[in-house]
């Protein structure tokens, strides 16, 4: 955990310098460009943590900082660097005295980062709160030259860095690349085709809003969301460690995909997942929310201690708990003080004390359960309270939250190490301390509602910006899982607390903060790099509309979908589509996977059964994270082993197949039939360049399969099936083959 928030406080260096580089004539900004130094390179050694605290020299507080030392001197004497400790250490020429150490910072302080340091010093080092740990404030919108016309906030406040920084914003994306962006963002799917129809033919800023709101509506947008929040949530079919047995969970899965369809309020959303079962009265679905936290591993190896796994599923709840909502890398306290916010070691026990007092204690049966009624066609219903009538021919147990009786609850510890063997001081439950919370909240459900308090300064900007960063391929805070003092400076902050508090005021629902964002002309702008782009590559300041690889699930989904393979049917047991054979026999488990028959193997891959010691291989490819534990988000690659999927697994060789069959029946000449399957997948039409280069492909594959005829026929027919009647075999296999360049081109696999 140190490690990572040392990295990422490189990054967070970087960034904040690229956002707001100080005007030479200006004072560098503690919280914007000297913290991030600090932290970097000192804070590991000289910050919160008292035990790990060298030369008794603390940097993190400006009365530490500035005090009087035993040898007379002081770590920082405001407006006079020459005299400062600091100052004199980071450029001492003496590796002895250099800081920091070579063994903990290599290359040391840059340049770059002594020009700011000095500037700051000689400026007074003045000190100022972390920025994400006050209130968010909507600051008054900026004013904009006289020919701009951008109105909406989200536009003025990106409009005015783009002038500060002499850029300037794109052109609208066409109608149909636009249509498809918004279609996989909210939907996860490609544009349906009434609705898609309809705004094409009146491309208005009206008939967009109608087109997003139909979207919205859409049931499969519970279906596109949930997928990131299984992410977060660490969900996963099976209970994880060597034998990593089934689980069955997934009811809890669908609950969350109704939740998000009937729009629930994220702060009811998260209560229910929370504490439903601490709600007065709670009813039976509010019960089955809370097996969110029973995502967590569970180890039913033989000869492993109970407990020892118990008090790791805490563990696991509190850090969990924390990188959702709050943003913070609470785990950093788990073994010692945080060594760069201010969280003490005692303070993540008073946090896993909240948790350590519920009845669930790492037993193969994974008691306290709900069971839950399924339908004939194995879709749960509503759960039951035991002893209710079932509705269809069985029940399912699904793990829930339930805290202890009375007589029962547990003493916690702070504990040595994290060691559940080594107990030390008693803790009380309560939060960190320097957040200031009231001394009340010390069970789940007082947790959950503190944490949409309006006292909590960090739950809505977090949650703002994990949707900015789903939408725009990167957070506002591009380090979403941490706005502590290790993570990056926003790019935009005035832009992420007006969203924070709107958000807020709105009674944080995710559709209305989806909708804001969307219609915004900033998300709407095309993405084609310009020459002047070229001074922000990655595009921080938004001169440009997103483009970002689609993720594993979306790339499938896409296929299936346009091909007219995918089945849509919602809900239910998870199903086996193909995956390459003998994966699980690595793992200690006589289980099997055996592929679902029928239509069942081209459901979304949202519902595709997932197995933590071996994930989903297509999924994993393509940056899908295990799920033993929260995932903030899925850092991209781009390898050789991706293309292997696209072009070899059987389900795109399918969905290929597919789309070459409806594509022959759409049309008898080519160039219809071109035309029909580009804009069947990527909704706009093909470029003059690339028409030219599909056309000249599909030529070189007729004369290929003419040549080839036998292996041309098993092109056009395995693994789907016999061509229905009416197409030539040959033809078939020249334009699956075509289907297949289309599926993998570089717009295709990437949201424009």
């Amino acid at each position: 955990m140190i490690a990572s928030s040392a990295w990422y406080s490189g990054v967070g260096l970087i960034l904040s310098c690229a956002a707001s580089v100080p005007a030479q004539d200006a004072a560098p900004s503690f919280g914007r460009d000297v913290r991030p130094i600090l932290s970097r390179h000192c804070f590991r050694c000289h910050g919160p943590d008292d035990a790990a605290r060298q030369a008794d020299l603390r940097l993190d507080q400006s009365e530490a900082a500035t005090a009087r030392r035993d040898d007379g001197g002081r770590g920082l004497v405001p407006s006079q660097p020459d005299q400062s400790l600091v100052w004199k250490r980071v450029t001492s020429e003496d590796p002895d005295l250099r800081m920091p150490p070579v063994e903990v910072s290599p290359h040391g302080v840059t340049e770059a980062e002594r020009a700011v340091l000095r500037r700051w010093i000689e400026a007074g080092a003045t000190y100022e709160p972390h920025w994400s740990f006050q209130p968010p404030v909507q600051a008054p919108p900026p004013r904009l030259s006289a020919n701009e016309d951008a109105v909406d906030p989200i536009d003025l406040w990106v409009r005015h860095g783009l002038e500060l920084k002499g850029l300037s914003p794109s052109a609208l994306a066409e109608p149909g690349v636009l249509a498809r962006r918004v279609a996989l963002d909210l939907i996860g799917l490609p544009p349906p085709g009434r609705t898609l129809e309809a705004y094409l033919a009146d491309p208005t800023d009206a008939a967009f809003s109608s087109y997003v709101d139909g979207l919205l509506a859409s049931p499969h947008f519970g279906e596109k969301w949930a997928r990131y929040w299984l992410d977060l949530a660490r969900y996963a079919d099976t209970k994880g460690y060597e034998k990593d047995d089934r689980r069955t969970i997934w009811p809890w899965r669908d609950w969350v995909i109704r939740a998000l369809n009937d729009d629930y309020p994220l702060d009811r959303f998260s209560l229910e997942q929370l504490a439903g079962d601490l709600l007065p009265d709670a009813r039976t679905e509010q019960r089955l929310a809370t097996a969110f936290h029973r995502n967590t591993m569970n180890n039913d190896e033989g000869g492993t201690d109970d407990e020892e796994f118990r008090v790791a599923a805490v563990i696991d709840r509190t850090n969990t708990t924390f990188e959702i909502w709050m943003g913070l890398t609470l785990g950093c306290a788990q073994c010692h003080t945080h060594k760069f916010d201010p969280i003490t070691h005692e303070d993540y026990y008073r946090v896993f004390a909240i948790f350590n007092q519920t009845a669930d204690a790492d037993q193969p049966d994974e008691r306290p359960t709900l069971r839950v009624a399924v339908r004939s066609d194995g879709r749960a219903v509503a759960p039951m309270d035991s002893g209710a009538e079932e509705v269809g021919p069985s029940a399912i147990e699904v793990p829930i939250l339930r805290e202890v009786e009375a007589s029962k609850r547990r003493r916690s510890h702070r504990l040595v190490l994290g060691n559940f063997l080594s107990p030390a001081d008693p803790v009380s439950p309560g939060l960190p301390r320097f957040l200031g919370a009231p001394a009340s909240v010390t069970d789940r459900l007082a947790l959950a509602q503190w944490l949409f308090s309006a006292q909590n300064p960090l739950t809505a900007r977090v949650l703002v910006n994990r949707v900015w960063e789903q939408l725009f391929g990167r957070g506002i805070v591009v380090t979403v899982e941490d706005f502590g003092t290790a993570g990056a400076y926003p790019t935009h902050p005035e832009l992420l607390d007006h969203l924070a508090v709107d958000f807020r005021a709105q009674g944080f629902h995710l559709k209305r903060l989806l909708r804001t964002i969307v219609l915004s002309r900033t998300y709407r702008q095309s993405s084609t790099v310009r020459a002047a782009d070229q001074r922000d590559p990655e595009n921080v300041f938004l001169a440009r509309g997103p483009r970002h690889r689609l993720d594993g699930e979306q790339i499938r989904d896409q296929a299936l979908a346009a091909s007219g393979l995918l089945n849509p049917r919602m809900f239910g047991p998870p199903v086996f589509p193909y995956q390459p054979p003998g994966l699980w026999k690595m793992i200690y488990s006589n289980d099997d996977w055996r592929i679902s028959p029928g239509r069942d193997r081209h459901r979304r891959a949202l519902y595709t059964f997932w197995r933590r010691t071996i994930p989903y291989a297509s999924l994993e490819t393509f940056d899908a994270p295990s799920r033993e534990f929260c995932a903030s988000r899925r850092l991209r690659t781009n390898t050789p082993l991706q293309v292997y999927v696209t072009l070899n697994d059987p389900a795109f060789t399918e969905a290929a197949q597919a789309l070459a069959r409806t594509t022959i029946e759409n049309s008898n000449r080519d160039a219809a039939r071109l035309d029909w399957m580009f804009r069947r997948v990527l909704v706009r039409r093909p470029l003059p360049i690339e028409l030219d280069d599909l056309t000249a492909h599909l030529a070189a594959a007729r004369a290929w399969a003419k040549a080839n005829p036998d292996a041309a026929k098993q092109v056009a027919t395995d693994p789907l099936g016999p061509l229905p009647a009416g197409p030539d075999p040959l033809e078939a296999a020249a334009w699956t083959s075509l289907a297949r360049v289309v599926l993998n081109l570089d717009a295709a696999l990437t949201k424009e």
